[in-house]
């Protein structure tokens, strides 16, 4: 039963201090599996690269895949993807805040016959309020929105099949929202769990306007609905405005002593009406830098160097 092959991607940026205690851990638990550790270096600043060829050159199962500037986590998720040879592909990240002690049964459950097995965090007390409040806000939102589920408490840290892989890694489209594409496939899932570690060394890169984008990202990659949404705060606007003519109008005739000349114009024209069309412009500006995006047929990544392959 273990004669597939395992591809771990690991995508890194300025993780200098976690490469080697990460490896200290994952490679007793790989050691019985046939496998391959591919480390995606997403533009770091520091030591990163020297840590990882300096590990890979005692271990040709450990490689790297190195950019030549930061593209973002999602496009070094997809390089991973794209260069993993497994039968099975798991992906992690380099903070340590993701056992890999649980691998082993994330494979028990792909070899149950399940494409993708998530890790689900079944507490997640080392994180703040701010952020648990935030993701779980995210989660319900975009799943509200969108009508593909995508599970909640999971990250990045999942096992998926290779007809999983070759399914994301074929798909067109530009913007990679990885989560959203995996559970989109409707793939049979299984769910392994865990509770959540504080991180080895250093800080998050995950900053609130990066959560922000993401967020973005990921609601308008799998649905159109604020774009009805914008229509329907349109004709609540509408709405409001021909109430405030009614208000005005009635109130010139029967209460003109009570009435402030344009008090009612202003408001409603400019607080209402204005913010509705700045959320809807908004928008409809985040649609169209996506086909923006997706015409320019630029290159996703920009490899720099690869090593052991």
């Amino acid at each position: 039963m273990k004669s597939f092959l395992l591809s771990l991607v690991i995508p890194v940026f300025n993780e200098e201090h976690n490469v080697k205690p990460l490896l200290e851990r994952v490679l007793p638990i790989l050691e019985s599996y046939n496998y391959e550790i591919i480390f995606v270096d997403d533009g770091s600043k520091d030591k990163t690269i020297e840590v990882i060829k300096s590990a890979a050159s005692h271990n040709t199962h450990i490689k790297l895949i190195s950019f030549y500037r930061n593209f973002g986590h999602q496009m070094a998720l997809e390089a991973g993807y794209e260069a993993a040879r497994g039968d099975c592909v798991i992906s992690i990240d380099a903070d340590l805040q993701d056992p890999p002690e649980i691998i082993p049964q994330m494979i028990e459950e792909w070899q149950k016959g399940h494409k993708i097995v998530y890790a689900k965090r079944k507490k997640r007390e080392v994180d703040n309020f701010f952020k648990k409040e935030t993701a779980r806000l995210f989660y319900s939102f975009i799943n509200f929105l969108s009508d593909t589920p995508i599970p909640q408490d999971v990250g990045d840290f999942r096992l998926i099949d290779r007809e999983v892989v070759t399914f994301i890694t074929e798909l067109p489209e530009r913007a990679r929202f990885l989560r959203g594409l995996v559970a989109w496939g409707g793939f049979s899932s299984s769910y392994v769990y865990f509770e959540r570690e504080k991180r080895h060394a250093g800080k998050t890169h995950y900053t609130l306007s990066k959560m922000i984008n993401f967020a973005l990202d990921g609601i308008t990659s799998f649905s159109s609905k604020p774009l009805r949404i914008a229509s329907y705060f349109g004709f609540l606007s509408a709405t409001f405005g021909f109430s405030g003519i009614l208000y005005a109008f009635i109130g010139k005739i029967f209460l003109p002593s009570h009435l402030v000349t344009g008090w009612t114009g202003l408001f409603v024209g400019i607080m209402f009406l204005g913010g509705v069309q700045l959320i809807t412009i908004g928008i409809i500006g985040e649609y169209i830098t996506k086909i923006y995006h997706e015409v320019q047929k630029r290159p996703q990544y920009l490899v720099k160097e690869k090593v052991n392959f």
